[in-house]
């Protein structure tokens, strides 16, 4: 029997099922490519940045983050490490949806157009990884990921944000995700 987060992921595209199996995939190492991730989120290859979506796209479904701290593009036969600034992905928007059941589920929108449902599996945290003077509200991805949200996504989550037992949050899949760090 599926419960309803299950149902929503599975009628939201480009959830994790959809994704390459780059967990499966050990390749050796091929080597650097000079592909780097900015802070903005923008893809730049060879200094220049990469301007096809679809490409950027492409890349990020085959991206994985390793126990050594570094990024990879990996395929069954090749593994390429890249540069990352910070995180490798952004939220740039969300939504707040409702399962069959009733309960209330955030759905964050990235800028690979990627929708993915705050839940258990793919939690908000705070992170420091953008070296600033604060941490940075972040979303848990597979294969050692994480999306930091935009501020204009923030901002926006803080909006719909509620006050529990002293603590600003949000509720998603019937979990609170504090909102303070």
């Amino acid at each position: 029997m599926t419960t309803s987060l299950e149902r929503l992921q599975q009628a939201i595209p480009a959830t994790a099922a959809s994704l390459p199996p780059v967990h499966l995939w050990q390749p050796e190492l091929s080597g650097d490519i000079d592909i780097e991730i900015r802070r903005d989120g923008s893809w730049w290859h060879e200094g220049a940045p990469i301007k096809r979506q679809s490409l950027v796209k492409l890349f990020a479904s085959i991206l994985r983050r390793e126990s050594d701290g570094y990024y990879y593009l990996v395929t069954p036969v090749e593994k390429w490490r890249v540069r990352v600034q910070s995180l490798p992905l952004l939220v740039v928007d969300f939504s707040l949806e409702q399962t069959p059941e009733g309960d209330d589920v955030i759905v964050a929108k990235t800028n690979t157009q990627r929708s993915i449902p705050v839940c258990a599996d793919y939690p908000l945290f705070f992170t420091d990884a953008l070296d600033e003077d604060e941490p940075t509200l972040a979303i848990g991805l597979e294969n050692g990921l994480a999306a930091q949200f935009t501020r204009a996504a923030w901002y926006r989550l803080v909006e719909a944000s509620e006050e529990r037992d002293g603590q600003h949050g949000i509720e998603s899949a019937g979990l609170f995700f504090p909102l303070e760090a």
